[in-house]
């Protein structure tokens, strides 16, 4: 058995050696063996770990013994000192500390009843990457990490503890990258979160709607902090179109409602089928949270099937909803055979959404309890075959079209908002455009795009909606409305703005598309014609307004200012927009896929023929294959999964593709800084991602095409080595290190600079700016006392500024920031300010009452400290959306009439404020309350009561959010 390196069993029993010794003959040593798997816990004795000293990979669990788990029995394992991933499965409460080896990497409890407080044990692991908490690993209801631990842990996984309260700072978990959050009581994830410049996922499964709330917040405020890189996933679905776009669905969901309540004497598939666009996945989503079938059905399970269909993807979602276990490892067969178990006695209710072939169909129907009569599933697809093969004995529910009333009726709702607003002289021919949609909701939303852009800007309107009329007479010679609404709505559009549109395609399906990505990418794939009058960006910007009234691009999130910080496509947009740009018309893009035969489309030998290729998945096996692309001007990948790349491929991605102008790979991990991207002449955009950058090396100054820098590091400065002052056409240069500069301008090209983020504060000075006109967004980290006589003054074209006190090693509470600049030297036009962790007093807020254009403040995390603020009559002449977060402010008092124009209000973490200025209820619209005092949330109510009896005439509401934790 010398030769044995791995040994999975599912419980391991070791004897102990016979009374031999190291030195003796007989003392046998296992010097190969890496992984042992799973070995019962009063098996770790010293004897046997001296056994395995090569050990790397060790899964413990549980074994029935009289005297309990024992914390005793893993002392041992402090010896396994090349040991890097370790699992304990306990029964019972873990005493005392255990000594865990200094060379784990990943770490996965369950059943243990650590308590928090004692994490610091794990805490302290020097090499500490992966850490996952499952059902009850830990105890306690709050968890209050320590500074100076955690310090390399990427990936966190909280499941099934009882935990309520989890407060941390950022400097916590430095560099946090993933957070999974499963079945949890937990109210709120930290907010200081939100600054922590490596995370780009946290994803959330069966928790409370006050957690979701929170993840929501901190995807906004790392929006508004620059980070446009950062994905949030809420269970147990993302729907595209959202119900309320939709008349007339009350009749189906009653039906098949009733149709689930019926008794069965086997396991029932009921199938939902129609054409694309129906509205088929929306119907099944409503049915799913209606009361009635949550409350008959114990189980509830949600699964997106999908056209790009994964059985192991299926078989995980639907084993999430039953245990904690890693089951990533097993195979398929494995995989099956755990659902039938799981499936096979309870009451269960599954969705299985967008099912495309009969032959997806019959691989799920294989693993699923045919005997089990409590249990039922819904399928929907476009395809009847899939639902006759699902269930021969009943027919398909075949989703009805709408009737020409519902039709009208959503077709107003979307070109005039509501109800009875249509000119009369327009309701005749709005009325045949309705019913020419043939009672397709896709295709009435769409048209309506169209008319809303003909609405009200001509002064023949009824002439325009009549050759729109016309058009579709045209249009609907060919069989798919759908595909043909959305080809008229195309046709309509601007030859400026196709491109734009089919760009959409290079998206992944239901992805989230951040604004600030999609903008400069189109300025710079030279979708944007110039303009005397505004910037590409604002013109870009324009275009997405445009696509987004035309309802082919959907609105995700928008910002406090009512901007749109993301964006995204429904699947079958996305489609028409990938059939369209397709080589044998406009050549525009081509997305490289690969089959479940191994086998890449396009080939990669065809791979020249293309001019822009997008990927998202099996990326570093297309990168193995060495494509060429010589005519490749564009190469984006995203990947929903970071993907770290071998350094032996480091230099693949310019070798293959020399022509480069766009390259956004954020996804893909580089080891080391791809020294040859800077030998690619004519890229204008780049998007990077690598820990270990700490620098951009001088070479960058060779790109002298670059528009875009995009960098993502976890160090926490960026030197630029590069003569940026002499780029000329560099406008935006973006990381979440702080940016070092060379601070002796010698170069004309700052004027270009629109975007500096996050500008080290050693680096602020007047020469900089003075060559930095131009900039419209600055982010500033570092000791902020360095800029406090910094004239800012001359940027009048900035509108955002973000000033984030950092004084590491020390703590800012020590270090506080003594006052702001005077309010003549900040920018005259701000309309943007956050501070945080300034730890200002508040008396130092009249200075930014005189900014005459300011719109949006946010003070987070101790930005202004003490227990009184008086504001006066006079100041924040335009402020609208005040956010304060986390101070230890007791009193907010006014005089006069002081902030006349606020409309929205949100206070967090205020725990210790008593008094708010009652004189806001006359401007406020919406306001919001999280960890205030009883007296705060007293006064909102209060407000609440007085807005709506001024309101009750009217179609506005006042808008109160109350966290359930405020209360």
């Amino acid at each position: 058995m010398a030769q044995l390196r791995h040994l999975k069993m599912e419980r391991i029993i070791l004897n102990d050696p016979p009374n031999a010794q190291m030195d003796d003959q007989s003392f046998v040593v296992l010097e190969n063996l890496q992984t042992l798997s799973t070995v019962l816990n009063f098996r770790c004795t010293e004897q046997i770990i001296q056994r395995i000293p090569n050990l790397k990979k060790l899964r413990v669990t549980y074994g029935y013994r009289t005297d309990g788990f024992g914390t005793h029995y893993l002392c041992s394992l402090v010896h396994l000192d090349r040991l890097e991933s370790l699992g304990i499965r306990g029964h019972e409460k873990l005493s005392g500390n255990i000594d865990f080896p200094g060379s784990l990497r990943k770490l996965t409890l369950e059943n243990c009843f650590i308590p928090w407080d004692d994490m610091s044990m794990i805490g302290v692991l020097p090499n500490l990457e992966v850490l996952k908490l499952r059902t009850n690993a830990a105890k306690g209801q709050e968890w209050h990490p320590v500074e100076g631990e955690f310090c390399r842990l990427t990936f966190l996984l909280v499941h099934g503890c009882e935990l309520e309260i989890w407060e941390a700072e950022h400097t916590h978990f430095p560099v946090l990258q993933h957070l999974y959050l499963r079945r949890l009581k937990l109210k709120e994830i930290p907010m200081a979160f939100a600054e922590i410049l490596t995370l780009r996922i946290i994803d959330l499964k069966y928790c409370s709607s006050s957690l979701e709330i929170s993840a929501e917040k901190i995807s906004e405020e790392r929006e508004s902090l620059g980070y446009d890189d950062f994905q949030l996933r809420l269970n147990p679905s993302e729907i595209s179109w959202s119900q309320e776009n939709v008349v007339g669905f009350e009749d189906e969901a009653n039906t098949l409602i009733k149709y689930l309540n019926e008794e069965s004497e086997k396991l029932e598939v009921i199938s939902i089928t129609g054409m694309p666009g129906f509205g088929k996945t929306t119907l099944a989503w409503k049915i799913y949270q209606d009361p009635r079938i949550q409350y008959k059905y114990s189980t509830l399970i949600w699964v997106n099937v999908s056209q790009e269909f994964s059985m192991k993807k299926v078989f995980l979602t639907i084993l999430e909803r039953f245990t904690e276990l890693d089951m990533s490892v097993l195979t398929e067969g494995e995989l099956a055979q755990k659902v039938q178990f799981y499936l096979e006695k309870q009451n269960f209710l599954m969705f299985m959404d967008d099912v495309w072939t009969a032959e997806i169909w019959k691989t799920i129907e294989n693993s699923l309890p045919k005997s089990n009569r409590m249990g039922k599933v819904v399928i929907t697809s476009r395809d009847e075959k899939v639902a006759r093969q699902a269930n021969h004995l009943r027919e398909p529910h075949k989703l009805r079209v709408q009737d020409s009333k519902e039709s009208w009726e959503l077709l107003q709702l979307k070109v005039f908002g509501k109800l009875d607003e249509c000119p009369p002289e327009l309701e005749e021919i709005g009325s045949i455009i309705a019913k020419q949609c043939e009672g397709i909701p896709l295709a009435i939303i769409v048209i309506a795009g169209i008319l809303v852009e003909k609405y009200p800007k001509a002064s023949d309107m009824k002439i325009q909606w009549e050759n729109i009329s016309a058009s579709l007479s045209m249009y609907f010679k060919y069989d798919s409305i759908v595909e043909n609404i959305i080809a008229l709505s195309y046709d309509q559009l601007p030859r400026y703005l196709r491109d734009c549109f089919l760009y959409l395609g290079m998206f992944p399906e239901n992805a989230e598309i951040p604004t600030w990505k999609l903008i400069r990418l189109w300025v710079a794939e030279g979708f944007i014609p110039k303009n005397t009058e505004k910037t590409l960006e604002e013109l870009a910007e324009d275009n997405l307004k445009d696509l987004i009234k035309r309802n082919l691009v959907i609105v995700d999130k928008t910002a406090a200012n009512g901007d749109v910080k993301t964006c995204r496509v429904h699947d079958m947009i996305r489609e028409f927009c990938k059939n369209e740009a397709a080589v044998t018309k406009h050549n525009l893009f081509q997305e490289v896929e690969k089959s479940s035969e191994g086998v890449f489309y396009p080939s990669v030998s065809e791979i020249r023929n293309y001019r822009r290729l997008c990927i998202h998945s099996n990326v570093v096996d297309f990168l193995r294959k060495r494509p060429k692309g010589p005519w490749v001007v564009s190469f984006l990948c995203f990947s929903k999964e970071t993907i770290t790349l071998p350094p032996e491929y480091t230099s693949s991605i310019p070798d293959s593709f020399n022509l480069l102008r766009v390259l956004d790979v954020n996804p893909i991990k580089f080891t080391k800084f791809p020294f040859k991207l800077t030998q690619l002449t004519q890229l204008r955009y780049i998007s990077l991602c690598g820990d270990n950058f700490t620098a951009l090396p001088n070479a960058v100054f060779e790109l002298g095409n670059l528009q875009t820098i995009r960098v993502d590091t976890v160090s926490r400065t960026l030197e630029i080595e590069a003569d940026i002052w002499n780029m000329m056409q560099l406008r935006h240069l973006k990381t979440k290190a702080a940016i070092v500069i060379d601070k002796e301008v010698k170069g004309e090209a700052g004027k270009n600079l629109q975007t500096l983020s996050l500008l080290s504060a050693q680096c602020c000075t007047e020469d900089v700016f003075d060559r930095a006109l131009n900039l419209n967004d600055l982010g500033i980290r570092g000791q902020l006392s360095i800029v406090l006589d910094t004239n800012l003054k001359q940027l009048t074209c900035l509108q955002k500024l973000r000033l984030v006190h950092d004084v590491y090693p020390e703590m800012n509470y020590l270090k506080p920031l003594p006052r702001l600049p005077r309010a003549d030297r900040f920018p005259p036009n701000l309309k943007f300010l956050k501070l945080s962790s300034t730890f200002l007093d508040w008396k130092h807020m009249s200075t930014l009452g005189e900014l005459r254009y300011l719109e949006v403040l946010k003070l987070k995390e101790n930005a202004f400290v003490g227990k009184l603020w008086d504001v006066v009559g006079g100041g924040f002449p335009s402020l609208q959306f005040l956010h304060i977060q986390r101070t230890d402010l007791e009193f907010w008092t006014a005089s006069g009439e002081p902030l006349p124009k606020l409309k929205c209000l949100v206070l967090k973490k205020c725990k210790e404020l008593e008094e708010i200025p009652y004189v806001l209820v006359k401007s406020l619209e919406v306001m919001e309350i999280d960890r205030v005092s009883e007296s705060v949330v007293s006064i909102a109510r209060k407000m609440e009561l007085e807005k709506q009896g001024q309101l009750r005439a009217k179609s506005d509401r006042f808008k109160l959010i109350i966290n359930p934790i405020a209360e």
